[in-house]
């Protein structure tokens, strides 16, 4: 990262952290995060608040641009949330908890809840339509990664943590940490977030044979006899995405606890489905993410549940 970014303003001054988040959360004015009035709203007058605290007039609350947020209550200074989110939205395999204590001045406990908190933002708020749509190409592949807990290590894969992605040529990527490689496990996936209308790219493995059959199209390559691309069938996409999702698990996040893999797997979603050959650069990527920081909480019980 250019070292140019550490000098602005929004990374080392609080209030100008607080402006920043204020304009992504609130482009037209503050609204009440508890009543959701916008008219009767005016910064509040008592001297033993902290800059950044209004009071609507509707409820007689009072509010701040973090309530509501995956950062409500947090002791970590504005300016140092914003500093975390733009480092982990502008490393193509991650940053680590230990980066960002380094980095931001903060403990070890606290920036790897930081971070969590951070990847709880990127959920998306509401249901994502299907990918597909209109006859476009979905790539789906599965990929295996560390080991689950009390399993020892055996020939093949039932040791390891399965993860599923679907990818749309040109577009966003969904990924899923599954039980297993089973049609039974996939199947109602693939149905939820492919459209009937997709052409779907798939390996050779057998669980794809029945269920291509519900797509528009089904093309295979069979990886087991050399075959890799055969006109535009092909699942390098996808293979593409897991050379840069194993590059920052192995060699950035090291390890992840089974219950955690779900927020990585998304972390690498977002970065992908929001990356610059889509038109979405660094800034507008970190933005992004701050825009769905609302109506989110995480708690340490929760975390580690």
């Amino acid at each position: 990262m250019s070292e140019a970014i550490f000098t602005e303003a929004r990374f080392n001054d609080e209030d100008a952290a607080r402006e920043h988040l204020e304009s992504i959360r609130w482009p037209t004015g503050p609204v009440c995060p508890h009543c959701g009035g916008v008219d009767r709203i005016g910064k509040s007058q008592a001297k033993t608040h902290r800059p950044g605290v209004y009071h609507c007039g509707d409820c007689r609350q009072q509010f701040s641009v973090t309530v509501g947020t995956v950062m409500e209550d947090t002791k970590i200074k504005l300016h140092k949330w914003l500093l975390a989110n733009h480092l982990l939205c502008s490393s193509k395999k991650g940053c680590s908890a230990k980066q960002i204590e380094r980095t931001v001045g903060v403990t070890y406990k606290t920036a790897w809840f930081l971070m969590h908190r951070l990847r709880e933002a990127m959920k998306p708020a509401a249901a994502l339509p299907p990918l597909g749509q209109g006859g476009k190409v979905v790539e789906v592949d599965e990929t295996f990664i560390g080991r689950k807990k009390g399993m020892p290590k055996k020939h093949g894969y039932a040791h390891k943590h399965a993860v599923l992605t679907l990818v749309e040529r040109g577009g966003e990527s969904r990924s899923f940490h599954i039980e297993s490689a089973t049609m039974k496990d996939i199947a109602p996936i693939v149905r939820a977030n492919v459209s009937k209308e997709a052409r779907l790219m798939t390996d050779e493995a057998k669980q794809y044979w029945r269920l291509g059959k519900e797509f528009a199209e089904h093309g295979q390559v069979e990886h087991s006899a050399g075959e890799y691309v055969r006109g535009d069938v092909h699942t390098n996409t996808v293979e593409g995405f897991y050379s840069v999702f194993k590059r920052g698990m192995k060699g950035v996040y090291q390890h992840c606890g089974e219950q955690h893999l779900h927020r990585y797997v998304r972390e690498f979603d977002f970065r992908y489905s929001n990356r610059e050959r889509l038109g979405v650069d660094d800034t507008e990527r970190a933005e992004k993410l701050l825009r769905g920081i609302e109506g989110k909480r995480l708690t340490y019980r929760r975390i580690d549940a």
